[in-house]
């Protein structure tokens, strides 16, 4: 997965995607806000895994994220437990 989430990928589609949102078309920037949340989460998801392989608390990632303990645990505690 690192690799599909290199920083020239991430950057290029980010790029692409802010780009699309300031389109005039409403589908297309609805298309863009649609994708970069699915950008971000993928994102999340990969650091969310790696933090917990290196031995993160769920209450430390969930500080890192801005969130409570038990949304990050309720959201990923069965892909990453």
């Amino acid at each position: 997965m690192t690799d599909v989430l290199s920083s020239t990928y991430v950057d290029d589609m980010t790029e692409q995607l802010v780009a699309a949102t300031t389109a005039e078309d409403p589908a297309e920037g609805l298309r863009s806000v649609r994708a970069l949340r699915e950008l971000a989460d993928r994102i999340e998801a990969l650091h969310v895994e790696r933090a917990r392989r290196l031995g993160w608390s769920w209450q430390q990632v969930a500080a890192a994220l801005g969130v409570s303990r038990q949304a990050v645990h309720q959201k990923y505690g069965k892909r990453f437990g």
